[in-house]
């Protein structure tokens, strides 16, 4: 368990750094970040399959039209995912971008309710509803909504739902996205290329690196989290994943000199006590199965 904390822990502070590298190729439009990123860990990714000679799975998953389809749309939520972060960063929105994956646990709490007909516990509601709260505050003290974390939240919340119910673990559903994005991908850059734009032609080559080093950077944490999920309860990678955000946060407050006014800090207020009683409520639940066995004679 020790190491699968370890693991877990890595995976959201790489992703919590992540606006650091991303203003390392600030120059680069968003769209064609997200371009060199799926090409770049696709190349990761099918390196390490080869490692691993573990290819079994990949002509069952694209003789099958439902997996086709299914991680074809998660391959877009993705995507989408990833254009509006390095956008949000390259604009000097990380707190903005840090906002949507606070607020996700509550995302995901009201999604498996009108998804997956679960039964959210009161606690769970309170919760949803402070972080309501918070979302309703910071759209009337800015006089629109924070579009930036909802988007985040919502296009990786059904992301999450997809790959909940997906047949493929986290290294071969990353890799099948991937795959199905890379084309789409390949020809952009070549289009670039061909009519003289493009970091590949225009960028110094320390440039085309810090490009090139996308692939590992999104594949490692992602190696490194679904290491650590295999090794600890469910109730410990929840209180892990604040890592990310808050970070987050604290470089775009105290970094990057982003904006962030008493009104503004209202709002996120409302959203850290509803993710402090998230916290609470969920170890307290997770407690009362062991206290119980321990009570049976």
């Amino acid at each position: 368990m020790q190491t699968g904390i370890v693991y877990a822990a890595l995976a959201y502070v790489c992703w919590g750094l992540f606006p650091l590298y991303f203003h390392q190729v600030a120059q680069v439009p968003a769209l064609e970040v997200v371009m060199h990123r799926t090409v770049w860990s696709l190349v990761l990714l099918l390196g390490v399959l080869a490692v691993r000679r573990h290819w079994a799975w990949l002509g069952a998953a694209l003789r099958s039209p439902r997996v086709l389809g299914t991680f074809a749309l998660s391959a877009l939520l993705l995507a989408a995912n990833w254009l509006t972060y390095v956008w949000a960063v390259h604009h000097q929105h990380v707190v903005d971008a840090s906002l949507g994956y606070f607020i996700l646990p509550l995302m995901h709490v009201a999604m498996g309710y009108a998804v997956l007909k679960e039964r959210p516990r009161r606690g769970q509601w309170a919760a949803v509803a402070l972080a309501a709260l918070g979302v309703a505050w910071l759209t009337l003290q800015a006089g629109r909504l924070p579009w930036i974390a909802l988007v985040l939240a919502l296009t990786f919340g059904i992301y999450g739902l997809l790959r909940k119910t997906a047949s493929l673990g986290a290294l071969e559903g990353l890799a099948l996205e991937t795959l199905l994005l890379a084309p789409v991908a390949a020809v952009l850059l070549a289009w670039w290329g061909a009519q003289g734009q493009g970091a590949l032609v225009l960028g110094p080559p320390s440039l085309v690196v810090w490009l090139v080093l996308a692939g590992p950077a999104t594949a490692i944490p992602l190696l490194l989290f679904a290491a650590g999920a295999r090794r600890i309860p469910m109730a410990t990678l929840g209180l892990l994943q604040y890592i990310s955000p808050t970070l987050q946060f604290a470089l775009g407050v105290w970094v990057f000199h982003e904006a962030f006014d008493p009104a503004r800090l209202a709002g996120f207020v409302f959203i850290w006590a509803a993710l402090v009683l998230y916290s609470v409520e969920g170890w307290w639940q997770s407690r009362r199965p062991t206290a119980g066995a321990a009570a049976v004679p």
